[in-house]
Order: C-alpha cells, then structure tokens, then sequence
C-alpha cells in the first residue's frame, strides 16, 4: 500500500513533535552523583533486617507400622513390638519477628504448634533456644521469649492506618530455609476478610513473593515499620503465586501486649449478632450499595445495648474508619483494649449517626461450666457444657446462644445408645424448658422413675423431638 504525501498541518505537527523530542535530548544530562542514579531499597533493608530472625521447632509424633497386627509382616518386616507406635521427628521452620528488645518474638502460632524443642537464629548468626509465652490458635500468632543477655533490635509498629493499596512493601523472612531473604512489592488488597485463615479473617494482601519458611516473618513499609506478619499464601503449586497474605499489625500488638503482660487474651465483644448487608437489605434499606454489617438480634445490658445500638441498624465504620461486613466489626473491636470506647457509624432510619460503645469482656466461664449426667435417664453418660458469651466466644459459637450443649459421651452411655451427638442443644426435657445445667439436673431428677421421656434438641440449626423409651 502506498502512502500519500503528508498534508502541510501534518507536516508541521510532526515538525513540532521531532523539535521538542530533540529540545528534550538536549536537556538530558550525565548524572553528577552516584545518588542520582541510585534507587534502592538497601536502607529500608538495613533498619529493619535485624529485627528477623529464623524459628525453627522440632517435634516427634507417634506414627504406626502399616504391618501392625499383622503377624506375618510384623515377623518378616521388623515390627515385632505387637503394633507399638514408632517415634517420628518432625522439623519445621519459619520465621519471627523481634518486638521488644527484652526479647519477645512473634511468628506463627502453626509454625511452633506442639513443638517439643524451639530454637531462634538471629540476623547475626547467634543461636538460642526459645520458650513459648503465648499462643493464640484464633489469630494464628505465637510469642516467643528469648534471654539474649541484652537488648535486641526491634521493629516499630506501622498503626497509622494510613496504608493504601498500590503502596510497596518489603517482605523479609526465611523462605525454604535458604537463609533470610527480602522481597518486595505492593499492597494488593487491604481487609481481606474472605480468606478462611483464622477466626478474625482480616488480612492485608500483597504481590511479595512469600513462600514457606516466610510464615511468622514481616511485611514492612517504607519507613522500615511493620505493617503486618506474613501468615499464608494463595498457591496451586505450593510456591508464591503473588498472592500472600499478612495479618496487621493492630492485631499483632494486642497479642504481644498480652504476652509481655503474662496474661491471657481476652478479646472484648459487642453483645450483638451481626450479618451481612445483601443486595436486597441494601435495596430495601434505600442504601446505594451492600455496605457495613446489620445489627439482627442485641444481647440484654451487653456494650451494644448500653452504647444505643438498636436491632435493625447498619454499622458502616468503626473509629472512622469504614468496614464492608461483620469480620470487619469484629476485628476493629477485637483490636481495643478492655474498658476503651469505640465510635461505631451507623445507618438507622435513613440517617447516619454516632454510637459509642465500651469495650468489654464477654460474661461468663470461658472454659463453661460443665456437668456429668446419670441416673436412669437418656442422657445419661453425657458431659454438658453451659452455654455463656464467654465460652461461645472462645469456642466459635453464636455469642448470643444460650441453653446447655452436650459436649462428650461415652461410647457405651445411654446417650450414645439414643443417638445424641457432641454438639446437640438440649430444649426441652420432660416438657420442660432447659436454660441452664440446673434446669436440666433438676429436671432430669424430678423424671427420675419415668419410662417415656419427650426430648428436644437442636442439631445444626434444625430442631428434632422425639420421645425416648427405657
């Protein structure tokens, strides 16, 4: 195809575009300096390197011979000892991060589970063996405490809330036990809450390359503070994908604050059950868009009815900042220490509005109050549990469920002969409501001679009645 000659204000345009192109040229200098040309993330690096150190734990596990109870292969093939378990060692590592310098170490709580043997490598090389001071399966995080006979290099924590997606990121950590290594990218995504790690889902992502080994390591800004820990990857193949995610660092705080204090986690709640804002309540609600959680049922004199909460509101922010559903809530909350106030936004009545609730601990036993039931009765055999906000709290259960549950039985008790399953919620016995493990104790006494006993009970979320016969 042939071109036609180029049009006189063409001419001239491309004129003007090659005059400026050589004008430009002719701005461009050789660089003065070293600094002029140097970009890198080597300072950054040198603050915060020291603060990350190598973890590694060591376990042994019982494993038995495939052979076992097998006379045969157990003759022939060394396993003599009558199906005995045989001892594994089992080695894993990961990473930590120095967050007092007296020598608290924080990594992943799945990195040092069940570990019989702790040891931690410092950036310089030194070795020393660790103990564990907290673990919190919930978060995924553990705090370690080592005595390095003086102060140690620490991180500071980046709890400005000011970071934003596209900001870079250095990710530092031990990954496949190759020594420590740095690697860098972006914030992909921040309050993450959709991933299924932990049971405060609430995850800042990033593009870092993170691999195993990296787990308990940090993720740290540009002003060499950490911004979270690193906690998991989204791989097919087992390697980075350039999907990794980190747990912030608010979060971080509060376990180390709890270690350093030598005290359990106590994290406070709402007293209210939350849900997700659908397409249809957001529709029928007048809201632009699904935003914030709904306010369905409030907790008699818990923070949420003190504070001015009503059923039916939506809360859109906490503390200013907004959250997009109920993990979000939850985990602005969990991030507040016991007795402080926290604003919650919300949208009631086609208005928005300012609640302010405190931050309390949930009532009651955390470790429930439990009861074994005999006598001639169905449930006899049975271990239950009381329900409290408490024990619903730290076992995962509704925060607003009430009742008694059946928590063990014994294989050969009346309970398992009739069916009853660990984790069934016992209404009614006998006619009679059951609210408490003395309503049940004094109901099932008051039934002791009977023959037929009218049961109800609540197995995930479905009630079933049946009256059982002895």
């Amino acid at each position: 195809m042939m071109l036609k000659a180029a049009s006189p204000v063409l001419a001239a345009l491309i004129l003007g575009v090659s005059a400026l192109a050589f004008a430009n040229a002719q701005d461009r200098a050789v660089p003065r300096a070293q600094s002029e040309v140097q970009l890198s993330f080597a300072p950054v690096v040198r603050e915060a390197a020291p603060a990350v150190v190598n973890v590694y734990s060591r376990r042994v596990v019982q494993t038995r011979s495939p052979f076992s109870g097998d006379p045969f292969f157990e003759r022939f093939f060394g396993g003599g000892g009558g199906g005995m378990p045989r001892s594994r060692e089992v080695n894993s590592l990961g990473s930590g991060v120095i967050l007092d310098g007296s020598g608290l170490i924080v990594t992943n709580n799945h990195v040092v589970a069940e570990a019989q043997e702790l040891r931690v490598i410092l950036n310089d090389g030194r070795e020393f063996d660790a103990e564990l001071a907290l673990a919190d399966e919930r978060t995924d995080l553990a705090v370690l405490r080592i005595d390095a006979g003086g102060r140690l290099p620490t991180l500071d924590y980046d709890l400005s809330g000011r970071a934003e997606v596209g900001d870079l990121v250095l990710a530092i950590g031990n990954p496949f036990g190759v020594g420590q290594t740095v690697t860098s990218g972006i914030v992909s995504a921040l309050a993450r809450t959709d991933v299924g790690i932990t049971d405060y889902a609430f995850f800042i992502q990033t593009d870092a390359a993170i691999n195993p080994g990296n787990s308990g390591g940090a993720l740290v800004n540009m002003d060499g503070e950490l911004l979270g820990i690193n906690t998991a990857i989204f791989s097919r193949s087992g390697g980075s994908q350039g999907i990794g995610f980190a747990i912030p660092a608010e979060m971080v705080r509060q376990v180390v604050e709890a270690a350093r204090a030598g005290e359990e986690i106590v994290r406070p709640w709402l007293g209210a059950r939350l849900q997700p804002v659908t397409s249809d309540i957001a529709r029928s609600m007048g809201l632009e868009r699904p935003r914030g959680a709904l306010v369905a049922d409030i907790y008699s004199d818990g923070p949420a009815e003190s504070g001015g909460l009503r059923q039916g509101d939506v809360i859109t922010a906490v503390d200013g900042t907004e959250v997009v559903n109920e993990a979000a809530v939850r985990f602005r909350l969990a991030t507040r220490n016991l007795g402080e106030r926290a604003e919650l936004t919300v949208l009631r009545d086609g208005s928005e509005r300012t609640v302010t609730v405190r931050a309390e601990a949930p009532p009651g036993d955390p470790e429930g109050v439990t009861a074994q039931v005999s006598g001639a009765n169905p449930l006899q055999g049975a271990e239950v549990v009381e329900l409290s906000p408490a024990f619903n709290e730290r076992n995962g259960i509704d925060p607003l469920m009430s009742g008694v549950l059946i928590r063990t039985m014994g294989r050969r008790s009346a309970a398992a002969y009739y069916g009853f399953q660990p984790g069934d919620r016992i209404l009614s016995v006998a006619g009679r409501d059951v609210a408490s493990i003395p309503d049940l104790l004094e109901v099932l006494t008051d039934n002791d001679n009977a023959r037929e006993w009218p049961v109800e009970i609540d197995r995930r979320g479905e009630r079933h009645s049946r009256t059982l016969r002895i």
